[in-house]
């Protein structure tokens, strides 16, 4: 659920968030900002839920597999 929420910063902040940002995506910017300052993170349950996650851990578990085919392949630094 989103809720509105009115703010005030300096001129100069403003016309950075508009040039960095952009106009139209400042909010998100600023809330994406702030979540994990704010937000209480409990990440033992989190943990807890990404491994109940059977896809996603078979998903992980090929990417990171995959990894190990790419790392073989590197030449050894004493190569040379």
């Amino acid at each position: 659920m989103e809720k509105k929420l009115t703010i005030t910063v300096d001129a100069e902040v403003y016309d950075g968030l508009l040039a960095v940002v952009g106009r139209r995506r400042i909010s998100r910017f600023l809330n994406d900002l702030a979540r994990p300052l704010v937000v209480d993170r409990d990440l033992r349950a989190g943990y807890a839920a990404m491994a109940a996650d059977e896809e996603r851990e078979v998903e992980a578990d090929a990417w990171s597999e995959n990894l190990i085919g790419d790392v073989a392949d590197e030449p050894s630094r004493h190569d040379g």
